[in-house]
């Protein structure tokens, strides 16, 4: 199943495309960690292909905080709005938004800072924008086209964040759960869920939902007349 919602009418898109118009097109892919958000962006950028599609990530932008001990660091609230650059991520979505690239912080998360690197992304017909809180901020989530939010139980999300963070980021079962229950949880609760009331898709069972991924795929590829 999935859901259409109409909300925000009057203040959304500041952009108005007109007939016929081309594009960039930003899409938004929100929904609590481990959600799949991952597998819908994928699928996007599988089927229409990189010469149409370029992927923002918002747990790029997650503030640097390289002036703090580790042990500091890793107690910060990293699932709460302030956790996030959301100024950098709008100015970087308006500049790809104008035709221009632009330069994408690189986060490293073994260490919970920014990195020296950065990622050079260049403009595209459709701007995929993916994160756990791109519905909360009113100024990037008017900039979307389409908003998708992906419903997911809490014990599958807390499953793939687990085998995610224990694979990738070198994290313990034990850091994991103790950051679960007191920040990703209650914030989920706070923030993340209730964000779904401005999202124009909501797709319950999140990414093993392949008829409802599907069908948002053929919604962005009728967006660039594929």
């Amino acid at each position: 199943m999935i859901t259409t919602k109409q909300s925000e009418k009057k203040s959304r898109r500041s952009r108005p495309h007109a007939p016929g118009d081309t594009g960039p097109f930003l899409i938004g892919i929100c929904g609590g960690s481990g959600s799949g958000k991952t597998v819908v962006v994928r699928s996007i950028l599988e089927d229409l292909g990189p010469d149409h599609v370029v992927i923002m990530h918002q747990d790029s932008y997650y503030r640097d905080h390289a002036n703090l001990s580790f042990e500091e660091r890793a107690r910060i609230n990293f699932d709460h709005p302030n956790a996030f650059d959301s100024d950098l991520l709008l100015e970087h979505l308006k500049t790809l938004l104008a035709g221009t690239a632009i330069q994408q912080p690189v986060y490293d998360f073994t260490t919970h800072t920014r990195s020296d690197k950065v990622v050079d992304i260049a403009p595209r017909q459709i701007i995929l924008v993916d994160g756990i809180l791109i519905l909360h901020d009113p100024r990037i989530r008017e900039l979307m086209d389409i908003r998708v939010f992906m419903d997911c139980d809490a014990d599958v999300r807390l499953i793939r964040r687990i085998r995610r963070d224990m694979a990738e980021r070198e994290r313990t079962l034990e850091s994991i759960l103790s950051q679960y229950e007191k920040h990703v949880r209650p914030m989920h609760d706070q923030f993340v869920d209730p964000s779904k009331k401005f999202a124009d898709v909501i797709i319950p069972h999140g990414g093993m939902n392949e008829v409802a991924v599907d069908m948002v795929i053929t919604k962005v590829r009728a967006l660039v007349g594929a």
